[in-house]
């Protein structure tokens, strides 16, 4: 039996149906954790985050007597710390606008790609370290998920063109001071030139789906999101 470890320590739980997925998994969680508790399903995996308190978690959605979203609804009622990936074999805007809820590191669709494997995982274990969260509060009724790039209001996605999503993202990761126009271009406007117009045009599209007055402007410097 796993032995619980100190909670300076990365421990993940791992919960998943399928019996040769489950042994697959483990066995590559290997290469990342010492301390490796899982489950067949919901239940059983509740009751195994109760006894050891695993600061990682990683479960399938599709599950018997409890599926991934109502386990995780019951963590999130008593623990909003604890680092949480979801795995599905679905992509439905109901199941990922739940999960976005539920404040997750990523919401991975199987087949999963290997790459986006590790960078969820990295994500966790930076996060505990840094204590950050990816879900940003705009306002009572906006959020913004920067790992999974959505921007929620009044329980509804809010669907942003590629360069306010970027300018959106760039500005929240910077949300301590003004970013400049010269990184804007240099971030959004990489592969092209900017003019006033251009970016003007992206700002006035991007405040109409934000809260009033949640962008600031500083003549002759730059943008800053006001949170």
């Amino acid at each position: 039996m796993l032995q619980t470890v100190p909670a300076q320590e990365n421990t993940v739980l791992y919960v998943e149906d399928d019996d040769i997925a489950r042994e697959n998994g483990i066995e590559y969680l290997e290469n990342y954790f010492d301390t490796i508790y899982d489950a067949s399903n919901g239940l059983e995996a509740l009751a195994l985050y109760d006894k050891h308190k695993p600061n990682i978690i990683i479960t399938d959605i599709e599950m018997p007597k409890l599926n991934g979203l109502e386990f995780v609804q019951k963590i999130r009622e008593k623990d909003n710390t604890t680092q949480i990936i979801i795995t599905t074999a679905y992509s439905h805007k109901e199941y990922l606008f739940r999960a976005i809820e539920l404040k997750l590191v990523k919401y991975l669709v199987k087949p999963i790609n290997q790459k986006e494997f590790d960078k969820a995982i990295e994500l966790c274990i930076s996060n505990r370290q840094k204590d950050f969260s990816n879900i940003v509060t705009i306002s009572n009724t906006t959020t913004f998920d920067l790992y999974n790039k959505t921007l929620i209001e009044n329980g509804e996605i809010i669907k942003l063109r590629t360069k306010e999503l970027e300018l959106l993202s760039l500005l929240i990761e910077n949300k301590m001071r003004f970013v400049t126009y010269q990184e804007i271009e240099h971030t959004i406007w990489s592969d092209s030139v900017m003019t006033k117009d251009a970016l003007k045009t992206v700002i006035k599209n991007l405040k109409a789906k934000l809260p009033l007055k949640s962008i600031s402007n500083l003549s002759g410097t730059g943008y800053k999101i006001e949170l």
